[in-house]
């Protein structure tokens, strides 16, 4: 058949049918990958190391962003007295997911892109930074985040007490063991996505499948055009072959907001609940705050647990 040999090339007969699975396809010695080491848990170099607070900088910043577009999208829809005025539900998932799309972008080249504690504490489960950088952080995560929303009220300070200032509470008709499952089962999607987008050996997979190089979008004239952006998007890359990382960490959290924000108003960031919380101060918004912080490092610390143990089978790879 005419192309068969390039895509023969291209990695088709690279991986047999008959290639050993399990821990023994792991542990072939001609790897197309390079795992990278586990980080040291104490790493007190780092505090002499400026890269190491550009990248806590980069995490304030980040965060602080991420609760200034995503709380004024939240108040914007729950002050219209009919959600078809406003983008509803559908929108404020877009505006979380876009922005962590457009964040992570922009960050992960400095800090890794976490602008999440729960992100952050999956990835020290994992060894994939120490115990001070992850602290670290934390806070300042938790500080951009408390910035951000504090903004958000300066601009609409007499809005922000009656719209609730965009923090998450358990709503009405879900009990508190509800809201605490969709939390940790949404982070779980979140990490988990995280895992498997910034893995080394699905990068080396992904190397190895052809990709659109060019888009011919008048030969698509039944898809709409918000359809092609995306298309366009899923067809970029940093390398010729490389998937852009950042669009399904992004997708994931637009996909889990849809979910739960009926439930929770969708958490699955402590900081993210905590700025907007600790900004309103209202009875409410502390009522069920515990679930905000339990579920997502339930979830992530599961998230962790799955994919290094069961789908990459670390700790059973042979030295």
């Amino acid at each position: 058949m005419e192309g068969q040999g390039e895509d023969v090339r291209l990695g088709a007969n690279k991986y047999r049918e008959r290639q050993p699975i399990g821990t023994a396809a792991q542990t072939q010695d001609a790897k197309d990958y390079k795992e990278p080491p586990a980080s040291p848990l104490y790493e007190t170099g780092e505090l002499s190391s400026w890269s190491f607070y550009r990248a806590g900088i980069a995490e304030f910043v980040a965060t602080f962003l991420f609760l200034y577009i995503t709380v004024l999208t939240v108040m914007g829809v729950v002050k219209s007295p009919t959600k078809c005025k406003t983008v509803g539900i559908q929108g404020i998932a877009w505006a979380f997911g876009g922005m962590i799309f457009a964040l992570v972008y922009c960050t992960a080249g400095i800090s890794g892109g976490h602008i999440n504690p729960a992100v952050t504490f999956g990835l020290l489960l994992a060894r994939k930074l120490s115990l001070i950088r992850a602290v670290f952080y934390m806070i300042m995560q938790c500080l951009g985040a408390i910035c951000g929303a504090a903004v958000v009220k300066g601009f609409e300070k007499s809005q922000y007490e009656t719209l609730g200032g965009g923090a998450n509470t358990v709503n009405t008709g879900y009990s508190k063991s509800s809201g605490l499952g969709a939390e940790i089962v949404g982070t779980f999607v979140l990490v988990y996505t995280v895992f498997s987008a910034t893995d080394a050996k699905r990068n080396a997979r992904d190397s190895h499948v052809p990709v659109i190089k060019k888009l011919q979008f008048n030969s698509l004239p039944s898809i709409t055009f918000p359809s092609k952006i995306l298309i366009a998007f899923l067809s970029l890359n940093l390398n010729e072959y490389q998937i852009l990382a950042p669009l399904p960490i992004g997708f994931a959290v637009f996909l889990v907001h849809l979910a739960t924000i009926p439930v929770t108003g969708t958490g699955i960031n402590p900081a993210r609940s905590l700025g907007a919380a600790l900004i309103y101060n209202k009875e409410q918004a502390w009522n069920d705050h515990w679930i905000f912080w339990v579920g997502p490092f339930i979830g992530a610390a599961l998230a962790a647990l799955y994919h290094q143990i069961v789908i990459r089978a670390i700790p059973f790879k042979s030295k």
